[in-house]
């Protein structure tokens, strides 16, 4: 209520004195209060959802950027949650083709032997 009032007195005291404008000054007033109006930029009404809070203070939401900074954290998360397990993948089947190459009768020595690879790789049987 305090401020309502508040605006009337200042309404009533703008109102008084503009008897003392001469009609060339109005005009410029008012030519210089369209331009002005016209270069403001026309914001379109945002929804939200009304929590019954009075709270006055700024919230979070308020900081410009916080959705998109939360975005780009959560994207940069997660690429490096994917690469952490891709990598635990790609050592755990090494460790199997390890273990298995350890545990064969063949010793890793002949893996090595370029007779070995080329007898492996031969399509032709003498059966």
């Amino acid at each position: 209520m305090k401020e309502e009032r508040y605006a009337q007195r200042i309404r009533q005291a703008l109102n008084h004195g503009l008897k003392d404008v001469s009609p060339a000054a109005s005009r410029r007033l008012e030519a210089a209060r369209h331009l002005a109006l016209s270069k403001q930029k026309q914001t379109a009404p945002q929804l939200a959802l009304n929590t019954g809070n009075r709270h006055t203070g700024s919230s979070w939401q308020e900081v410009p950027y916080v959705r998109q900074l939360l975005a780009i954290v959560a994207l940069l998360l997660g690429m490096w949650i994917s690469f952490y397990w891709h990598s635990v993948q790609y050592v755990s089947e090494i460790e199997a083709v390890d273990s298995a190459l350890l545990a064969d009768d063949l010793p890793p020595e002949a893996f090595l032997d370029e007779d070995f690879f080329s007898w492996l790789t031969d399509d032709s049987s003498d059966d």
